[in-house]
């Protein structure tokens, strides 16, 4: 059975996103893309600790050799988690001032995928890239208009990607060793009237937990069939992502958003931006760190 949605953070983020879990220290870490601050969660205590940047900042991913690495406006940077410090490392759109990272995480061998989307929204004007350990970029999708979740399937057969626009789920055959995808086949289509893909996570037994920009909800589907197990209503109009953690890694965390929100909007959904939480009866994956 699934738990009760859980408000454990009244944040009210612009646009909360990119959450991932440290199995290590039990912690969260999640962003204010608009808000341009880094949250780490403590569930013990429910403290929050901001880190505050000079720039949107899309995604965070814990560094295996301490620190973080920021997917943020102008590229790829290394994070002092202490000091707030930035250093960029590299930046594959340089020139390109109408874009900024959006969503992104590392996969199971430790290399940072981010993409990118249009402040204007622009259609197709974003990629998804990928660093790798020794600090090259690749570009490895073109093509993008608002570059958002990933998931790796626990077998690592498999990369699954969402370009919000689209309403899809595209699976890519993955390989571990090179980094590379291929041959992408659409998976997952989001029905008219439910919102929009926006990021996801993936459990142990290979299904999708997909968050809905405008929908309310985050939806559970069986990528193997295209078929949707389940619906976890939030109370959110925006929500944005989720990751799984907890001791057990069965704790859904949700991020949601309250930028663009009418005042009607406003009386409906009160705890928009908020940080939420769900227990399932199911183990999620791990939020994996970058190796480099």
């Amino acid at each position: 059975m699934i738990g009760n949605v859980e408000l454990v953070m009244d944040a009210k983020a612009y646009l909360g996103e990119g959450p991932s879990w440290d199995r290590d220290q039990q912690m969260l870490y999640w962003v204010d893309i608009e808000g341009k601050k880094v949250h780490i969660y403590n569930p013990k205590d429910g403290e929050n600790r901001e880190i505050h940047v000079d720039q949107r900042v899309g995604a965070v991913v814990l560094r295996d050799s301490g620190g973080a690495i920021a997917a943020m406006e102008e590229g790829f940077y290394s994070l002092d988690l202490e000091t707030g410090e930035t250093r960029q490392i590299n930046d594959p759109e340089a020139g390109v001032s109408e874009n900024r990272f959006n969503d992104g995480k590392c996969d199971p061998e430790g290399r940072f995928w981010a993409g990118t989307m249009s402040y204007s929204g622009i259609p197709e004007n974003g990629g998804l890239y990928c660093l790798d350990k020794n600090f090259h970029v690749e570009k490895k999708v073109d093509r993008v208009s608002t570059s958002n979740g990933l998931a790796w399937s626990p077998d690592n057969r498999y990369m699954y990607y969402i370009d919000t626009p689209t309403k899809q789920v595209v699976r890519y055959e993955y390989d571990k060793y090179e980094g590379a995808i291929d041959n992408p086949a659409i998976v997952v289509e989001i029905p008219e009237g439910e919102g929009k893909p926006d990021g996801m996570t993936i459990d142990a037994e290979g299904n999708l937990w997909i968050a809905h920009w405008g929908g309310s909800k985050i939806s559970v589907w069986n990528p193997g069939k295209g078929e949707q197990l389940r619906s976890i209503p939030v109370p959110a109009l925006n929500v944005t992502s989720c990751v799984f953690g907890g001791k057990e890694m069965n704790e859904l965390y949700i991020t949601t958003a309250s930028v663009g929100m009418e005042e009607e909007d406003w009386r409906k959904f009160p705890s928009a931006g908020g940080l939420f939480k769900v227990k399932t009866e199911v183990t999620g994956t791990p939020s994996y760190f970058f190796k480099g």
